[in-house]
């Protein structure tokens, strides 16, 4: 028995919204005879029902997506399976999103833009039972909480000014003054080191610090009290 299960295929669930990718990762899993492709999901709920379907060796989980984004499935599936072994995938390298990824209990973490290079090697190792998470991200995540993390304000502040919201009415949503924003944004474009309001933005979606898919949810992993 112990040989039949060492020598079984690796089963792998990838989830994406974007099928060209999801395409480039089932050629790249079907041309190894070690791995087997169990299914594909598009959005976070339909992993979960997949995973439940299927229970895959490893997962493939893209970060960003509708209905319910990879973290939030890596947290629910992981309730559920607490053994499920997720592989994290992002287009970028934000610190919050690993930190948030890994916190959820994903067992590696992977670049998008590194997948031809990283990704048959990950799976192979969080399969064996390892985690793989990059060494500058490893540092990131043990190094002593920074001095410019975001407050919960100003991470408030940061995403009306990334839906457009003026200082004016950024005042009125939060009941504070406008003088009160001002000082908020000047901290943020310091503490992000950004260039204008837009750039604060940009950046911090970037890093995962904000997520304009989910309007209610502040990502709290991403501030400092």
């Amino acid at each position: 028995m112990e040989h039949c299960e060492s020598t079984a295929a690796i089963t792998i669930l990838s989830v994406d919204d974007h099928p060209l990718f999801r395409q480039g990762i089932a050629s790249v899993i079907e041309s190894q005879p070690d791995m087997r492709l169990a299914g594909e999901a598009t959005n976070g709920n339909e992993a979960l029902a997949s995973y439940r379907a299927l229970r895959p060796d490893v997962t493939l989980m893209d970060i960003q997506m509708p209905d319910m984004n990879g973290i939030d499935a890596t947290i629910a599936i992981r309730q559920e399976f607490p053994q499920a072994r997720i592989i994290i995938l992002t287009t970028y390298e934000g610190d919050v999103r690993a930190l948030r990824a890994v916190k959820a209990g994903a067992a590696g973490y992977l670049l998008k833009s590194m997948l031809r290079k990283d990704l048959l090697d990950t799976v192979r190792q969080v399969h064996s039972g390892r985690r793989c998470i990059p060494n500058d991200i490893a540092m990131e995540l043990i190094s002593p909480a920074s001095g410019d993390a975001l407050s919960k304000r100003e991470v408030e502040v940061l995403k009306l000014v990334a839906d457009g919201k003026s200082n004016k009415r950024i005042a009125l949503s939060l009941t504070i003054s406008e003088d009160t924003v001002k000082a908020h944004v000047k901290n943020i474009l310091a503490k992000l080191t950004a260039s204008d309001r837009t750039h604060a933005a940009v950046l911090a979606l970037q890093r995962g610090i904000i997520d304009l898919n989910c309007p209610q949810q502040v990502h709290s992993q991403a501030m400092k009290s």
